[in-house]
């Protein structure tokens, strides 16, 4: 018997089962930062602290987002963040960083080596939560490329090695 399909069936799996994770992960983290009332003020303080290590340390922080995809509904993807700068101009809070890619859906997860790295620009903005109530919330979404957004960067998951693949 070929196990050529079966062991192709059991990795397609295993990526819809990370997709699945990631899209939990994601949906967690978006309430708890909805919960905690975190305004854009106070996750600008958290990105500008962010950019500090990252230029002392070479710091890449994990971040979870969402992308829309032309044929079909966002879909949550994973990568390493490398913060640049802060730009704050007029009210406006813009986050230059580096994006390597480490897994999405299409092609599941991915060696640093062989990632797709994008460098681009994030805006952090208050937002208007209207659920069972309203509220007031931190939406962070990129401004080059309006199918990702609602970025989600973990402060307490950081990688030092990447540093090299972001150039």
């Amino acid at each position: 018997m070929d196990a050529t399909p079966l062991f192709a069936d059991y990795q397609r799996w295993q990526r819809f089962n990370r997709q699945d994770q990631l899209e939990r992960e994601h949906r967690a983290a978006l309430r708890k930062l909805a919960s905690a009332g975190a305004m854009a003020s106070r996750v600008t303080q958290g990105y500008r602290s962010m950019a500090e290590k990252s230029a002392a340390e070479g710091a890449c922080y994990r971040t979870l987002f969402r992308r829309r995809r032309d044929d079909g509904p966002a879909l949550g993807c994973e990568g390493w963040l490398f913060v640049r700068r802060i730009l704050t101009e007029g009210g406006t809070t813009r986050v230059r960083a580096t994006l390597l890619e480490s897994f999405t859906l299409e092609q599941g997860a991915v060696e640093p080596q062989e990632a797709t790295v994008a460098k681009l620009t994030l805006e952090i903005f208050d937002e208007i939560l209207v659920q069972r109530d309203m509220a007031l919330g931190c939406r962070i979404d990129r401004v080059d490329d309006d199918r990702d957004t609602h970025f989600v960067t973990f402060l307490d998951s950081v990688r030092g090695d990447l540093r090299r693949y972001m150039q």
